[in-house]
């Protein structure tokens, strides 16, 4: 897919919903005509894909593709919480009318043959794999729950909106799935995903470099370049776009005050924290989860 095709997605989302799988429900095989994005909050899995066998558990992430023949089983005594989306990657004069599959080709007459999408998420340019381990669980979740809402509450322009909050939801999967890949180049990758941890853990109060240096036992210069290798920017930017994030989060997402909030992130004052805000997101704290609830 070339920078052009890139800009043409427009996902259309057809399903979207927070759904339970009871113990012993089996889902017999079947035949994608579009994407599902399968996410396992609770339970297990098993999924029979072609000729592969595999388990998801809490956190992973599935994504069946179009032609894919697959089947899935609960695995245990424990129902399984699965909230998914059914979704074409770009939207077409018929998407409205194709339903869900639940049939191999071989019982497909010719009109529903057509209904194939085709698959541009295995590469070269995109490409994510039927099973993901999720490395930051509460974005993505906010996100799926986000579009399930705004499919079911269908306020007007719903359509236009889902595709956005689509696209974020590709793009977080897309860089989860990324960095891994290029921290497997990268020395001292265990060492960034133990800083990662820090950094979350301490996300209530300003950092320093001295003190992750100091921390980890490296030299700032090399902290620095380590960082920027992996994540294109510095330890201390990184921290901060961390604390913006939490920051976001709490404003549309809790009830607590804004000098609650900048407390509980360790800013010195509600003001400092108001503008720190404003300095990011372009707008005040108070404005922001304005926009957020309407």
């Amino acid at each position: 897919m070339d920078a052009t095709n890139i800009q043409m997605l427009s996902p259309y989302v057809r399903v979207a919903m927070d759904h339970w799988l009871q113990s012993g429900t089996v889902i017999a095989e079947r035949m994608l005509w579009d994407y599902e994005l399968l996410y396992v909050k609770q339970g297990a899995l098993k999924v029979e894909l072609e000729h592969t066998v595999m388990e998801a558990g809490a956190g992973h992430v599935l994504l069946f593709k179009p032609r894919q023949r697959h089947s899935i089983k609960v695995i245990g005594d424990s129902p399984v919480a699965q909230p998914h989306v059914h979704f074409d990657l770009i939207e077409l004069p018929d998407s409205a009318d194709v339903p869900v599959s639940f049939k191999l080709a071989k019982d497909m007459n010719a009109e529903e043959m057509g209904w194939f999408r085709e698959d541009l998420l295995s590469g070269p340019d995109l490409e994510l794999p039927v099973r993901i381990q999720l490395r930051s669980i509460q974005p993505f979740e906010e996100q799926l729950f986000r579009i399930i809402r705004e499919y079911e509450i269908r306020l007007p322009f719903y359509q236009l909106r889902l595709k956005g909050l689509m696209l974020e939801l590709l793009v977080c999967l897309l860089r989860d799935s990324y960095w891994p890949n290029q921290m497997g180049e990268i020395s001292g990758a265990d060492q960034l995903v133990a800083i990662q941890h820090y950094m979350n853990a301490h996300a209530g109060r300003e950092l320093t470099l001295n003190e992750l240096a100091g921390q980890f036992h490296m030299n700032k210069h090399h902290l620095i370049h380590l960082f920027k290798s992996a994540y294109r920017i510095t330890p201390i930017q990184y921290h901060r776009q961390m604390r913006m994030e939490r920051a976001r989060n709490l404003l549309e997402f809790t009830q607590l005050t804004i000098q609650e909030i900048a407390d509980s992130l360790g800013y010195p004052s509600i003001h400092a924290f108001s503008r720190a805000f404003k300095n990011k997101e372009g707008r005040s704290p108070s404005s922001y989860r304005a926009a957020a609830i309407q």
